[in-house]
């Protein structure tokens, strides 16, 4: 099974979103958004921007499940 996420980075470092704060964090942070919230990720990057972030970017997260 294959699942992909969308994920907010700041050039080499993952975002974690927590209501209108936005901070750099590790990648098992990171605040990771089913593809349906695509327009609440790209407010997110607008805001991010209209305060001085500069290079927030949507990426996908795509994660792919097996047996181990």
């Amino acid at each position: 099974m294959e699942t992909t996420l969308l994920i907010i980075k700041n050039r080499d470092q993952y975002i974690r979103v927590r209501g209108d704060d936005y901070q750099v964090c590790n990648l098992d942070k990171a605040s990771v958004f089913p593809m349906e919230k695509l327009e609440l990720v790209k407010r997110h990057i607008e805001t991010m921007k209209q305060n001085g972030v500069e290079q927030p970017v949507m990426a996908k997260l795509i994660l792919r499940e097996e047996p181990f």
